[in-house]
C-alpha cells in the first residue's frame, strides 16, 4: 500500500511566492509508484487540500481531509514551506504532538537556525567561524553611530529572522544611508542584525542524512551580478551559479567538513543548505547562514547540486521521505 505524504507549502510570509514555485518542482519529481502525493496550501485564508480544481479544509485537529467522504491522514509530511511557519519550527511541533513524521529538522533546530544571532552565537561557541555581528531590537535602537564603533565597514544589515535576503541591504561606509537599512531591515522583523562582510569567494552546499550517514551534495559558487546575493540575484536571475564550484579540492574539503560539522552541532534533519565565505586571507570557510527548508524551484540551488551529483530528484526526494520515516 502507498504511503500518503502530505506536500506542506505556502506559508504567512514573504517568502509564499518561492515556496509555491518549489512545491511545483517537488510535485512534479515525487515517485507516485511509491507515493499518494496531496498538496496542502497553509495561507492566510486557510489550510486548504489543493486537488488542482478545488480546496477542501484541513481538519486541524488531527491533520486531516475528507476527499468524497474518505477520511484522510498522512503518513508523514514534505515539507516545502520557506519562512513562517513552516521553516521557524511552529509547524513541526504541531506534528511533533501529532506524531506525524516530516523531511525538515525538528522544533527546537528549526526555530534556533531562524533566528540568525542565534544560530552564529552557537556556531561561535562551536568553533565554526562566523563574522561579528550586534543584533538591534525594535524600540530599543536609538542610534546608528553605536555600530559605527563597533564593527568594521562594510556591514550587511538584514531581519534577524527570515530568508531569501527580504528587507537585506549592504552599508559600504559609515557615511552611508546605515539608518536607512536599518529602517529596511525593521519593517521585515522587530529584531535586526548588523553583520560584518567577510571579503571571499562565496559557497553553499546542500547536506542531508541518508541511511545514517551525512551527505554533502556537490557545492555551489555564486557570482552576484548585484552588490550582493540579494533577491533579485537568488530569484530573478541577476548571479552566475557554477555547479559543481570550481574550487581547489582543499578548499572543497574544508567547505565540506565545515558542513557535516554544523549539521551535526544543529542536529539537523532532512535536507539543509548552508551558506559559507571562503576568505583567502584566513584559509577558512565562515558560515553564514542555515536554510533549514531550502529553495527546490527550477531556480534553486539543491536542485542543481542534486542533479550535479549524479541522482534523478526523483531518487533524491525518495531518499528524503525514507530517511523522515527512518
Amino acid at each position: 500500500m502507498k504511503k500518503r505524504i502530505a506536500l506542506v507549502t505556502g506559508g504567512y510570509s514573504g517568502e509564499a511566492q518561492i515556496s509555491y514555485k518549489s512545491a511545483v518542482t517537488v510535485e512534479q519529481n515525487v515517485d507516485r509508484e511509491k507515493y499518494d502525493l496531496y498538496k496542502i496550501d497553509i495561507c492566510n485564508e486557510g489550510w486548504l487540500y489543493d486537488d488542482g480544481n478545488s480546496c477542501t479544509a484541513v481538519n486541524r485537529n488531527d491533520f486531516s481531509v475528507t476527499v468524497n467522504g474518505a477520511y484522510i491522514t498522512f503518513d508523514a509530511v514534505l515539507m516545502c514551506i520557506h519562512g513562517n511557519p513552516g521553516e521557524d519550527g511552529k509547524l513541526q511541533g504541531y506534528f511533533d504532538m501529532l506524531k506525524i513524521p516530516y523531511t525538515s529538522c525538528d522544533a527546537a533546530t528549526s526555530a534556533l537556525t531562524f533566528n540568525k544571532r542565534y544560530t552564529v552565537a552557537v556556531a561561535a561557541f562551536s568553533g565554526i567561524r562566523v563574522a561579528r555581528s550586534v543584533l538591534l531590537i525594535k524600540n530599543r535602537f536609538t542610534n546608528p553611530e553605536d555600530i559605527i564603533n563597533t564593527l568594521q565597514f562594510p556591514v550587511f544589515v538584514k531581519p534577524n529572522n527570515g530568508g531569501s535576503s527580504i528587507g537585506m541591504s549592504k552599508v559600504n561606509s559609515p557615511s552611508e544611508e546605515l539608518g536607512a537599512a536599518i529602517e529596511k531591515a525593521f519593517k521585515e522583523d522587530d529584531q535586526v542584525l548588523v553583520e560584518e562582510f567577510i571579503e571571499g569567494r562565496e559557497l553553499t552546499i546542500g547536506v542531508f542524512r541518508k541511511n545514517n550517514e551525512v551527505i554533502t551534495l556537490p557545492m555551489t559558487e555564486i557570482i552576484s551580478k548585484k552588490e550582493f546575493f540579494d533577491f533579485e540575484a537568488k530569484y530573478l536571475g541577476k548571479s552566475d551559479e557554477i555547479t559543481p564550484a570550481q574550487v581547489d579540492e582543499t578548499v572543497a574539503e574544508k567547505v565540506r567538513t565545515a558542513a557535516k560539522k554544523i549539521y551535526e552541532v544543529f542536529n539537523c534533519k532532512g535536507i539543509v543548505r548552508i551558506d559559507f565565505i571562503y576568505n583567502e586571507k584566513a584559509g577558512e570557510p565562515f558560515m553564514l547562514e542555515i536554510n533549514t527548508v531550502p529553495g527546490q524551484s527550477e531556480a534553486s540551488l539543491v536542485p542543481q547540486q542534486v542533479k550535479a551529483m549524479g541522482w534523478t530528484l526523483q531518487e533524491f526526494y525518495t531518499a528524503v521521505i525514507e530517511e523522515a520515516f527512518a
